[in-house]
């Protein structure tokens, strides 16, 4: 096996498919993109120009997209966790929160980071009022929707939770999930628990300073 993965410890998205990664014991290559690492970086943008990561190399094949790089890994390096089930309707119903969690919790959390990026007090709070606006709905969509669930859906530890644990980890930093939404906020700290996202979460502690909008003492 061949396998090399271009990404940063800190990014939710490369964490996303680590934890596919960690879950299956999958033996890879971590190649950081950091100003450490050039070589890494200039490598990574000739195969991808699009300039997002991760990218999981497979010997000389790229593959891109976090939820393509999991359904990949499945079909090409399978292990004893299967993060997609075999039946269709359950299959799509997890590929459901799959794309929920990374449109609608996500990429709401993503467009305060860029507004505090931009270095702009009023862009900054713009962005963190849009923010919270979407957090708050989705985590009330959520916190109904998981109720009397372990994990994000019927079927176990999916390709679901492993882009909740990510997003809901960075969206809570962002709009804090409220006491009211006690469903969701369990959920989170199971994902928090589960090994595989512990140990995303813990080699990536050191780049906390990186988050714009304040890293809390938590966590």
């Amino acid at each position: 096996m061949s396998l090399a993965l271009y990404g940063h410890p800190f990014s939710s998205y490369t964490q996303k498919v680590l934890i596919a990664l960690y879950e299956n014991e999958l033996p890879f290559e971590f190649r950081c993109i950091g100003p450490d690492t050039p070589q890494h970086a200039a490598d990574w943008l000739r195969r991808w120009p699009l300039a997002k990561f991760p990218l999981l190399l497979d010997a000389e094949r790229d593959v891109v997209e976090t939820s393509i790089i999991i359904e990949y890994l499945q079909l090409t390096h399978p292990g004893p966790m299967r993060l997609v089930p075999d039946d269709p309707l359950v299959a799509l119903d997890v590929r459901f929160f799959d794309r929920f969690f990374d449109l609608h919790v996500m990429s709401p959390v993503q467009h305060a980071v860029n507004g505090a990026l931009t270095g702009d007090p009023v862009k900054r709070q713009e962005a963190r009022d849009f923010a919270e606006s979407k957090l708050e709905l989705a985590y009330a969509w959520l916190n109904a929707a998981l109720a009397g669930r372990t994990w994000a859906t019927s079927a176990g530890f999916t390709l679901a939770d492993c882009a909740a644990a990510p997003a809901l980890f960075y969206a809570d930093w962002t709009h804090r999930i409220s006491e009211n939404y006690s469903v969701l906020r369990d959920y989170r700290a199971r994902l928090l628990a589960r090994p595989s996202f512990a140990r995303a979460v813990e080699e990536a502690r050191q780049y906390r300073s990186l988050f714009p909008l304040g890293a809390p003492d938590r966590d």
